[in-house]
């Protein structure tokens, strides 16, 4: 045997002695390491799972009170959807619950659970701000324009998503209130919007032929 062969024999029997002694001194914890890791990959995997199966079980039950909701039946619709109890989905139920209050006429029920959701910090912000929308809708039978400019004026700006909804809130307000100046103004401003969504921009085309002869008596 060669002298470099005896050298790489000793050193490797020499390595493999203090494997030994590392594994003697630390094997049980590198055994009990290896465990934990497998354990919370199981319970990290086995959550994910249930969060899964949660999910799934809420859909089912939001969409069914949503059916129950277009098929007219709306008491137990509402029953359905108070039985919602995934977070995201719970929150589109309240939303949904709202919109069916203020179907049934109960508009002053259906203004304090939207005004309640869009209060909530947990909410995420684009249920908020639309909860915030659909009462003002709800109230532009009632309030006086600057009331409603105190609860939405933060969205009449030009970049905000919800500016065309709560100008038309402001101008449908001034019409009911014989503010026709301040009513021709908002319409005006949907429909010179590029953005402003189709549907709108007709309602608000409409409102300005009714608007001009009262503006030129």
């Amino acid at each position: 045997m060669s002298d470099e062969s005896l050298f790489r024999e000793v050193d490797e029997e020499l390595r493999q002695e203090q494997y030994k002694k590392l594994w003697d001194k630390f094997g049980n914890y590198f055994v009990a390491l290896c465990v934990i890791i497998v354990a919370a990959v199981a319970g990290v995997k086995g959550y994910e799972y249930y969060q899964v199966k949660q999910s799934e079980a809420a859909a089912v039950v939001y969409f069914d009170g949503v059916k129950r909701a277009t098929d007219g039946k709306l008491d137990d619709a509402l029953k359905a959807l108070a039985a919602v109890n995934h977070p995201g989905f719970k929150q589109l139920g309240l939303l949904q619950e709202a919109s069916i209050l203020a179907e049934q006429g109960k508009t002053k029920e259906a203004v304090a659970a939207y005004d309640t959701l869009s209060a909530d910090a947990s909410m995420d912000q684009s249920l908020r701000d639309l909860a915030r929308i659909r009462a003002g809708y709800l109230l532009a039978d009632s309030l006086k324009p600057d009331e409603l400019i105190s609860r939405l004026g933060s969205f009449d700006r030009d970049g905000q998503v919800w500016r065309h909804a709560a100008r038309e809130i402001f101008g449908l307000a001034a019409y009911r209130t014989r503010d026709y100046s301040m009513a021709d103004r908002y319409m005006n401003a949907n429909f010179a919007d590029p953005e402003t969504p189709q549907d709108m921009r007709q309602r608000a085309q409409v409102m300005i032929q009714l608007l001009t002869p009262l503006l030129q008596k």
